[in-house]
């Protein structure tokens, strides 16, 4: 049976697509001017193996019509597609529910149990009452909900080589195996699959999915997740074989800033569940125990920060077969159980994305071939190799290069990053990585057997899947490089968690990173599954009340400003991109106890002076006592909103009576009449500007200094990594855009622009990671590929195009459509995909004037600001903008005419 991939992990065989084709349910409405499609639930596509009982649907409308809306619908769900596609729903039909709703319906249905599959679709109604065909089916299945429903056991092979920390002679991952017989043909099987350590199943001889460093990282003594596959296709009546690799991964490797084995594991282990069921509906169960066989092969070394080490003479023909021997393997060791909690993964597991060629190969040292892949990216290289036996290729990874073409490893500090593979001769051989990933734009490679040719190294893009959501591009080649560079920041550094760095012995979750950068995470990807799950790491991290610095929790201290706040920033983010209430539930007594940790650490409501600061700003010294504050203010005014948005009065209310205080005294210590605020530095201005710290009285004074001092320093930006996300959108918030274009069109250092200049294809850490006077920064810490300064993304969505959400109507239901043209671009495009569907703004200046076209999803309104002076004429195809249909017009004001829109694509003419 061909086998069709639908989604993450989600499997939909192709006869029964074509059963659905016949139904005439693949199509648009039938009869309603609404369609429904691009179904997900708990934020993905066809999820298998959930946990959650009730679980979240939602879906997108399309609409050919303007102001077309969705006035009900109808979800039903059943245990099978025959079941669903024929009418016989068994497990929930809501009947029709007259409501505007799309996004968070709560299933309502017979409670599911372990391993249940429910298939579902959805119609709606349109504003004329009519109703729509039913959209295309979906899938979500139930993982194990139970722990007795773990019939596995923990394995591993443990008398396997101790590793030489001091040399990085590390242990070899271990080949597990299980031959086993069906004695029944096979109706539907499913895996379930998890590891204290990162694992690879293999069925039959073939790899099981493209999901890589499952079962990703959490704090493992409080919680591991396992995978689920639909492994049906790999089956058959008779003999077959389970096979896994394991590699070390988080749980035993290096981690950040310190050393092995920092969960107490030890040695990887496998924890694996194979459920058949026949065609008879009798079952079948295959786990790890006792009885399978575990072996070392080929992975030498198998390290996230060292590398890996592939010796393919010692590869094990056949391992993973019914008819492969395991003659001479060892007992694997059955552990009786593990401390943390086996839970179903919820977010988005990383896979590779794409791959790059290089543009260039350079031999600047006799031997070592350095290939250029012209871009700074997160993966592995492939390896294509023709050599005699035992010859050794090395691989080494690099974002610059030395003066003299070598590659620049110095601020890769204790991490190898080396890979290494032995030929087993013969043929041409290719080979790629399992077990570890490195950032670089350059790869060395020694010990070659001849001069290698540019297809020698092939670049694997890894990142963690979560959907492209937004694009942009405009007239300016700068501002869309710095939009590239912000996109492969964040591609590269998705990776399980929202990591620092992906090159240097770090690679850690930092939280004030994260937290600066999550709006603009959410305009370039659809991370709201992403951040579901790393929100889970966030938590488990807490300690005493206070966020940690980084999450999972492996370094670094806690309750540090602007770090540990992202605890309560990112669940609010995420609440007013995606309009997800249950992210403000489930964490809403961690950010409560954070509050009371800040009140309970400070005088006088006042913060103490420690911390980061404003780091890596540009001789610019934020007082770190001025920023503490400041942020426990703004968490603590976030938490009056959550409580709101829950229906929380009595809570709302003593939050922001607390805001009132900490504000009081927050100008009482640091603000003078004049309007200076201690430290006088731009981020002093911005944060009390973007979190209303300031009377208004003095919020245009506060304005007038920040500006000044962009201006005496020649207008360039001195903020860190926690000024710098705030700073354009302030100067926007506050009157100042011409300012906020200057600083984006700087190309003198400090700047984005400056990096650009000097061949950047990803943001840098710091403002002067290389200049021409000075070449490399601090190697201590001197990242090429660290997201945080691409914050600014926020902005050129939200202001240049024009894009952003009301916070008054979180998700996107009334969309804000306000485009500042200015910093000499001629056009700006932008397309969004929000939690309702594609959102578009592009505007162009002509010779007889401005145009603006928009696009606004079914069953959303949108506030259109279109550039105007008082006397210009506004069009829309071609006719006066107020009669237009579909269209309601507000007024003018401040440059702009405003109009109430419905659904719908508009085109405005400025004449």
């Amino acid at each position: 049976m061909t086998i069709v991939h639908h989604g993450n992990r989600g499997w939909l065989p192709a006869v029964l697509l074509a059963a659905v084709a016949a139904w005439g349910l693949m199509g648009s409405a039938a009869w309603a001017a609404l369609a429904p499609g691009y179904l997900r639930c708990e934020f993905r596509q066809n999820p298998l193996g959930i946990d959650v009982t009730q679980p979240r649907l939602s879906w997108e409308l399309q609409s050919a019509q303007r102001a077309e809306k969705q006035t009900a619908y109808q979800i039903r769900v059943a245990s099978s597609l025959e079941r669903l596609l024929s009418g016989r729903v068994d497990l929930w039909d809501s009947g029709r529910v007259a409501s505007s709703g799309t996004a968070h319906l709560v299933y309502a249905g017979r409670p599911l149990a372990s391993g249940d599959r429910a298939w579902w679709q959805v119609r709606v109604w349109d504003r004329g009452g009519r109703a729509s065909t039913y959209s295309p089916p979906a899938l979500w299945s139930m993982g194990l909900l139970k722990p007795s429903d773990w019939k596995a056991s923990w394995i591993s092979l443990e008398n396997s080589a101790e590793p030489d920390a001091q040399k990085h002679v590390l242990p070899p991952s271990p080949f597990l195996r299980k031959a086993f017989t069906l004695p029944k043909p096979v109706r539907r099987a499913v895996l379930y699959a998890s590891a204290l350590g990162l694992y690879e199943m293999h069925i039959n001889g073939l790899r099981v999915g493209g999901d890589q460093f499952t079962p990703g990282w959490t704090d493992y003594r409080k919680r591991v997740y396992y995978n689920t596959y639909d492994v049906t296709r790999y089956l058959s009546q008779g003999r077959n074989a389970l096979g896994a690799v394991l590699g070390d991964g988080w749980a035993v490797g290096y981690v950040g800033l310190g050393g092995r084995e920092r969960y107490g594991v030890g040695r990887p282990r496998l924890l694996a569940q194979l459920q058949v069921i026949f065609t008879d509906g009798t079952t079948q169960t295959v786990g790890t125990d006792r009885t399978w066989r575990a072996t070392e092969g080929p992975i030498r070394e198998g390290d996230l920060l060292m590398g890996e080490v592939y010796d393919a003479a010692r590869e094990l023909r056949g391992w993973d077969t019914p008819g492969g021997s395991d003659a001479g393997w060892q007992p694997v060791t059955v552990h009786a159980s593990w401390s943390g909690a086996v839970e179903a993964y919820p977010g988005v597991t990383v896979r590779k994305e794409m791959e790059l060629a290089p543009k260039s190969v350079k031999e600047p040292k006799p031997g070592a071939f350095v290939f250029d892949l012209g871009q700074n990216m997160v993966g592995w290289a492939r390896l294509k190799v023709k050599g005699p036996a035992g010859t050794r290729v090395q691989l080494r990874f690099a974002e610059m290069l030395n003066p003299d073409g070598t590659i620049y490893t110095t601020n890769l500090r204790g991490a190898r990053c080396t890979d290494a593979y032995l030929c087993k001769g013969g043929a041409v051989e290719t080979w790629e990585p399992r077990f570890t990933f490195h950032g670089f734009r350059y790869v060395e490679l020694t010990g070659y057997p001849g001069r290698p040719g540019r297809d020698a190294v092939t670049g694997v893009v890894l990142t963690s899947a979560a959907p492209r959501s937004g694009s942009f591009t405009c007239s300016s080649p700068l501002v869309n490089q710095i939009q590239h560079n912000v996109e492969w920041g964040q591609r590269g550094n998705f990776l399980e968690v929202p990591t620092d760095c992906p090159q240097r012995d770090e690679r850690l979750g930092w939280m004030g990173d994260a937290q600066i950068f999550v709006r603009t995470a959410c305009d370039n990807r659809d991370v709201s599954a992403f951040f579901t799950k790393w929100m889970v790491d966030v938590e488990d991290a807490q300690r005493d009340g206070a966020f940690t610095d980084v999450s999972p929790a492996v370094a670094g201290g806690q309750g540090t400003a602007a770090w540990a706040d992202a605890g309560i920033v990112i669940p609010w983010t995420l609440y007013q991109v995606y309009g997800d209430t249950r992210v403000l539930q489930r964490h809403y007594a961690a950010m409560d106890r954070y509050i009371r940790f800040m009140e309970e650490h400070s005088s006088n409501l006042l913060r103490p002076a420690e911390g980061y600061g404003d780091w890596l700003s540009i001789n610019a010294n934020t007082p770190t006592d001025v920023l503490a504050t400041a942020y426990f203010a703004y968490s603590t005014d976030l938490m009056s909103r959550i409580a709101t948005a829950l229906g929380k009065s009595d809570d709302a209310s003593r939050y922001s009576d607390l805001f009132d205080r900490i504000k009081e005294a927050f100008n009482r210590a640091y603000v003078s009449p004049d309007g200076r605020i201690k430290g006088d530095t731009q981020t002093c201005y911005v944060l009390a500007l973007h979190m209303g710290l300031l009377p208004k009285e003095l919020e245009s004074k506060a304005l007038d200094y920040l500006v000044a001092d962009i201006e005496a320093k020649g207008w360039h930006l001195s903020t860190g990594f926690v000024g710098t996300g705030y700073l354009n959108p302030t100067l926007s918030r506050f009157g100042r855009t011409d300012v906020a274009y200057r600083l984006l069109n700087q190309t003198t250092f400090p700047s984005w622009g400056f990096s650009v200049n000097q061949g950047a294809t990803t943001i840098w850490e710091r403002w002067d990671g290389w200049t021409p006077e000075r070449g490399f920064q601090d190697p201590g810490m001197n990242s090429f590929n660290h997201y945080s300064f691409g914050a600014v993304d926020q902005w050129i969505y939200g202001t240049v195009a024009g894009i952003d959400t009301d916070p008054q109507t979180p998700g996107f239901r009334h969309i804000l459509i306000r485009p500042q043209p200015g910093g000499g671009l001629t056009h700006a495009s932008a397309a969004y995909r929000s939690i309702r569907g594609l959102i578009s703004s592009s505007w162009r200046v002509t010779g007889k004037g401005f145009d603006l076209a928009v696009s606004i999803p079914p069953n959303t309104t949108a506030t259109v600001s279109v550039p105007a002076s008082p006397t210009a004429k506004v069009l829309e195809g071609g006719k006066p903008a107020e009669r237009a249909p579909g269209l309601r017009y507000l007024g003018r004001k401040e440059g702009v005419a405003l109009y109430e829109a419905g659904s719908g694509s508009y085109r405005f003419q400025v004449r």
